[in-house]
């Protein structure tokens, strides 16, 4: 990363034989695929649009051989209070940071919670290196929720994340232990998410309520209870154990979407692990520079294979 004058590297394309007579806006749109608001944005930047180095109209025809580059301002999260918080990192470059976030940790502050979250780690290791990026995660993660996240390093990359997810194109898979063994084995919950009109805080299925799918599948069944793998389709806040809970599988460990009545023997799994018992294991998109497939993947936490363990000798117990 070059900082000079406080800005980030250019990103550049290099005009092909096929596009010649393009215009510098047809290459941002089409190769770049810059949105309308950062092209808006960039023309307010001293050479934050260029064409072979030097300012330029959008509407100038292009030539095979000709490079257009954009550049960015460098950016701070300086409303984040820096703090030294173990990250475990499991990818990064110029445009992205990924981690494996731990259960427990909030992504982003919030109001009266100011400290001890993933962002507050992040831009202190950051300030440590002495690189200035505003803190933009592409994705959440509940508190309680594992796992690998994305964090981009520019609005850029940022941007172009966030399309692939909008796009369905991005590939989100998790590993949870519910009760129960969800029969059949494998399926689709197709069923709308929506606040609870009684409970702001809570979300339900409601016939009014946002488009949702989830899709399940069975990898391990233990005595009333399993290992499914799921696959979003769609990014409703709590999704997962929204929908779970609806095909009456709740998640072990989930107080707020827990079951209503349980009985003594679940009650006492509820114990077993202190947060719903839910991973994000593995994430998949388009690098936003150089296309190339990333797949990120983060094992099992220490707590979920201890409640696999505990639910293997229960197995064997009842045997």
């Amino acid at each position: 990363m070059n900082e000079a004058n406080g800005y980030y590297d250019p990103i550049t394309y290099q005009v092909t034989q096929q596009e010649e007579g393009w215009t510098v806006k047809a290459v941002l749109d089409r190769k770049l695929k810059l949105s309308k608001r950062m092209r808006v944005r960039l023309k307010t930047v001293e050479n934050g649009i260029t064409l072979n180095g030097e300012a330029c109209y959008l509407s100038k025809p292009v030539r095979a051989g000709d490079v257009v580059a954009i550049r960015m301002e460098q950016e701070t999260s300086d409303d984040i209070l820096p703090q030294d918080i173990p990250l475990h990192i499991l990818y990064e470059d110029e445009q992205l940071l990924v981690v494996s976030k731990p259960a427990g940790l909030i992504v982003h502050p919030t109001s009266g919670h100011y400290l001890n979250t993933l962002a507050n780690g992040v831009v202190y290791y950051w300030q440590a290196k002495g690189e200035k990026y505003r803190f933009r995660p592409i994705h959440r993660l509940d508190q309680d929720t594992s796992g690998v996240l994305a964090i981009a390093k520019n609005a850029y990359a940022h941007q172009m994340v966030s399309e692939q997810l909008k796009k369905g194109t991005v590939d989100k898979l998790y590993h949870a232990i519910v009760f129960g063994c969800p029969d059949p084995a494998e399926g689709t919950v197709n069923a709308p998410i929506d606040r609870n009109p009684e409970n702001p805080h809570e979300r339900i299925v409601i016939e009014c309520g946002a488009h949702a799918i989830t899709h399940y599948s069975t990898e391990r069944v233990f005595i009333d209870a399993a290992l499914v793998k799921v696959r979003l389709e769609t990014g409703r806040t709590h999704q997962i154990r929204v929908h779970m809970k609806y095909i009456g599988h709740s998640i072990i460990g989930d107080q707020f979407y827990g079951i209503a009545r349980p009985n003594e023997s679940r009650e006492e799994r509820h114990q077993w692990i202190g947060r719903q018992a839910l991973h994000a294991s593995l994430l998949a998109f388009d690098h936003p520079i150089s296309g190339e497939r990333l797949v990120l993947e983060a094992p099992l936490p220490q707590d979920m294979s201890e409640l696999i363990t505990r639910l293997e000798q229960l197995d064997e117990t009842e045997r």
